[in-house]
């Protein structure tokens, strides 16, 4: 008896209605389909219906030739008619097989094809979402499934071809039934229906399951991440997390488990209850085929072809069955694919959207901006006025969870303010072209991506609409350097990232991290260095740098920064940092807690002050006397 701990409620798509209803994401694949390759796609299909009538024909060459001995016995043999029929059997074995190595050829290329499009496809849909999207875990599922969809599912195509190609085959044998006894097609469309029941009912059941189940896979997959990545193996060894993980992971797939387990019981225990029944018919219908040929009725080689067509149509009417059930089982998980490309960003340009001006005149202004996240009922940001000028350099100031990256991401619009508005030169950036607007903000996050890339790729990631050129014709050069562009030379020597590359023998060309053979694993004070080259290379009018050197040592990051004032110009700067070394060199610091801003001016105006600021410099410090 199962325990009570692994009793399973399995969930399951009810209605008849809702698996026809993922039919309609099958002709949206065939036309995906015909674009990616018409040709192959045309080749496909014809291989297919070529394909279709070789067994009909095969049994009957073989009822011909059956016939031919039998009447050989009695009146002599006719060898040149038997001769041909033999070549004619060996010509057709030759053409089946070709046929099918050409068939698999052409799918498998299409389908290589078909992958790579959707792929393709999934990333450029992904990167127009809106962050906001990307943090809702409901999104994130939708994501997963398209991936599993294009890795898994692309099986679909070639069911629908071979379904296609069963049907021609079928109506062929069905036609040689019909000719000689219609009660053999009626038989043979009884024998199968009871298939049908079972593998439909299990089949949306399993899909359930696996709908179902995506937040767990995801968690599942995540504790397996942490158990085997780099970056956590540290932790894992210190704390000794190994055996809790490996609990972790087992209880959820033991769960993984037992649910399988139930559905694939249920499936072999019905399944092979009914197949009896099928089977028991089919012998009802050859005895009668045998009493017919005994009776001399037919003759042996049409009781051949009979008996043959039988098994094959009935065979082939199962399998179409159950290639319906197996398409719907997998229509259930394209519709996952194209429900995700049916998600619309909420942050699309408005109609006539406006360009970031290539000159700012008055900057930012934020006027009683408040912000909460997604499903959040805390306010993240609230009650925020202040102006940003161009030229003028502005540091954010305050204890986690003040709001400050908040902000950040509201000004790159990331993400619209719940309350309020952010003017930009006196317009909504709400009004303004995104692209635009987002070419016109260079941000670095704490949190920045470490590429397994080239050093040049991690620096050029920043400015990748020109750099895509050079990018090319180094990667056709590979590890020969070419003439890099100067941008990315000062970006290198400002950030003092260009250490670096005089010290890889491969210059920019080094590949970094420990994803792939030859990479080169960095310090955490190297990548914030890569990262500022990121953020230097950048032609932004207003540059961002959210904690930007905090793994660095206080000497290099007062060297950054020097030469980061001396660089940006007359460009807009915003800076987040725990460093007060670092704050004192802004024009204007603001000094942020849960209420909003609660200070604002110079260094020296705050102390002066005496106020939050000050408090908070003077304890930062104390720690150094």
């Amino acid at each position: 008896m199962q325990s009570t701990r692994y009793r399973v409620q399995i969930p399951s798509i009810k209605t008849w209605r809702e698996r026809a209803a993922a039919f309609q994401y099958v002709p949206r694949l065939l036309i995906v389909t015909w674009r990616t390759q018409p040709a192959l796609a045309v080749a496909a299909v014809t291989l297919r219906l070529a394909r279709s009538v070789i067994p009909v024909s095969s049994l009957w060459i073989a009822k011909l030739i059956i016939d031919g001995v039998i009447a050989a016995r009695s009146n002599g043999p006719n060898w040149h008619h038997l001769w041909v029929l033999l070549g004619l059997d060996l010509g057709l074995a030759v053409v089946a097989d070709t046929l099918s190595r050409l068939s698999q050829l052409s799918e498998s290329l299409l389908s290589s094809l078909l992958v790579n499009r959707l792929n393709a496809k999934i990333i450029e849909h992904a990167a127009a979402l809106d962050l906001a999207q990307f943090e809702d875990p409901e999104v994130s599922d939708h994501i997963a499934r398209a991936r599993k969809s294009v890795a898994t599912r692309m099986a679909l195509l070639s069911q629908l071809l071979t379904f296609a190609q069963s049907g021609v085959t079928l109506f062929t044998l069905s036609a040689a039934l019909l000719l000689f006894s219609p009660w053999l097609c009626l038989l043979l469309i009884i024998s199968t229906v009871p298939i049908l029941w079972v593998e439909g009912h299990f089949a949306r059941k399993q899909y359930a399951v696996l709908f179902y189940r995506a937040a767990r896979l995801r968690e599942l997959e995540y504790v397996s991440d942490i158990g085997t990545t780099q970056e956590v193996a540290k932790e894992v060894k210190i704390f000794g997390l190994a055996s809790w993980l490996i609990d972790r992971y087992r209880r959820l797939a033991e769960t993984f488990y037992h649910e399988d387990k139930a559905l694939s019981l249920g499936r072999a225990t019905a399944g092979g209850a009914l197949n009896f029944v099928a089977t028991g018919i089919y012998y009802g219908a050859y005895v009668l085929m045998i009493a017919r040929a005994v009776a001399g009725v037919i003759s042996i080689g049409t009781l051949t072809l009979l008996s043959g067509s039988f098994i094959r149509a009935r065979d082939l009417l199962q399998g179409m069955l159950l290639g319906v059930a197996s398409v719907a089982e997998q229509a259930f998980y394209l519709r996952d694919l194209f429900t995700f490309f049916e998600l619309v960003p909420t942050m699309e340009n408005r109609p006539r959207a406006v360009l970031v001006p290539r000159k700012l005149i008055r900057g930012f202004q934020f006027e009683e901006v408040g912000f909460r996240y997604p499903g959040s009922d805390r306010w993240a940001l609230r009650n925020v006025t202040f102006h940003l000028d161009p030229g003028e350099r502005l540091a954010l100031v305050g204890v986690n969870g003040a709001g400050k990256t908040t902000l950040v991401k509201l000004l790159s619009r990331l993400y619209d303010p719940s309350v309020g508005r952010i003017l930009l030169d006196g317009v909504d950036l709400r009004e303004y072209d995104v692209p635009s607007l987002r070419r016109a903000v260079g941000v670095i996050f704490q949190d920045f991506v470490r590429y397994d890339m080239q050093l040049d790729e991690n620096i050029l990631v920043g400015r990748i609409d020109e750099a895509r050129e050079y990018l090319a014709r180094q990667s056709a050069l590979g590890e020969v350097q070419c003439e890099p562009p100067e941008f990315l030379n000062r970006a290198a020597e400002s950030s003092f990232a260009v250490d670096l590359v005089r010290r890889f023998p491969l210059g920019y060309r080094q590949l970094l991290g420990r994803r792939f053979e030859s990479g080169m694993n960095l310090s955490g004070g190297e990548w914030q260095k890569i990262a500022l080259a990121r953020a230097h290379v950048r032609d932004a009018q207003l540059v961002i740098l959210d904690e930007p050197t905090a793994a660095l040592d206080a000497r290099a990051e007062h060297e950054i920064f020097q030469r980061f004032a001396n660089v940006i110009g007359d460009r807009m700067a915003v800076v987040i940092s725990h460093r007060f070394s670092t704050v004192r060199m802004a024009d204007r610091i603001l000094v942020m807690n849960s209420d909003g801003i609660v200070e604002q001016g110079s260094h020296d105006q705050l102390m002066e002050r005496g106020g939050v600021y000050a408090e908070l410099f003077e304890l930062q410090a104390a720690g150094y006397r």
